[in-house]
């Protein structure tokens, strides 16, 4: 009796576990092979939001300049970005999203392209637009906040008002300030970064602008004046 209750026990405990090990195993080596396989897709899907932020961070900051061509390459930029989304959140990945959702990650997604471009892009040009970069600062990190909170599927959007939301808001209201007043007393000085350039032809030629006029006119007069001495002087020489 206690020998059959043995045999009993241990054939259900070996027989089914082994197929479902296989298939779990078969699973992950599938999965494995897949990422292999994705290993360039990944690369430029990564790549993809580095460069899509950073033409998105000099467009947004140089755009006064010249708009048409900042406009250009911002909405370059945005679209890099995009298609690193795209290749990211919905090729890559094992379950894709419905219309809906889809739709709410390419928004947040454009949303979040611009908020680190502001966030970048201002405080890698402060000391060029002080004043633009001031403001580019707190809102970039304000967007790409909300733009995240949006975007990641796990988190629930009310997080955006949370103490979490609080404190990233506050953080804002303090760099706003404080870079206003870097950017004002970077303003009241003399020799700030735009107003060096402007001043220096003046600076230059300050000695030089005045005899150079005065002497264009005497110039003229100058080779009859240059030429009398010099025949007295020649005349002289002979006569010794």
């Amino acid at each position: 009796m206690t020998s059959t209750q043995l045999l009993d026990t241990r054939t259900p405990q070996t027989e089914p576990a082994s197929p479902a090990l296989g298939r779990a195993a078969r699973r992950k080596e599938q999965s494995r092979r897949s990422r292999k396989r994705s290993l360039a897709a990944r690369y430029l899907g990564y790549v993809g939001y580095f460069v899509g932020a950073g033409l998105i961070s000099g467009a947004v900051v140089h755009h006064p300049l010249d708009p048409d061509r900042y406009t250009r390459i911002a909405l370059y930029g945005a679209l890099v970005f995009l298609t690193a989304t795209v290749l990211n959140e919905f090729l890559l990945t094992r379950e894709r999203p419905g219309p809906a959702r889809m739709l709410v990650v390419i928004a947040s997604s454009l949303l979040l392209s611009f908020g680190i471009g502001m966030l970048s892009g201002g405080l890698q040009h402060f000391d060029d637009f002080p004043a633009r970069g001031a403001v580019l600062v707190p809102v970039g990190i304000v967007a790409s906040f909300i733009a995240y909170v949006i975007k990641d599927a796990d988190t629930p959007t009310r997080r955006i008002f949370s103490l979490l939301g609080l404190a990233v808001l506050a953080v804002a209201a303090l760099a706003f300030f404080g870079l206003r007043q870097i950017a004002a007393s970077m303003e009241a000085t003399p020799g700030g970064h735009s107003h060096g350039t402007a001043e220096e032809p003046p600076a230059d030629g300050h000695t030089p602008a005045t005899p150079a006029t005065t002497s264009a006119p005497s110039t003229g007069s100058a080779p009859s004046a240059k030429t009398t001495p010099k025949a007295p002087d020649h005349n002289d020489g002979h006569a010794h």
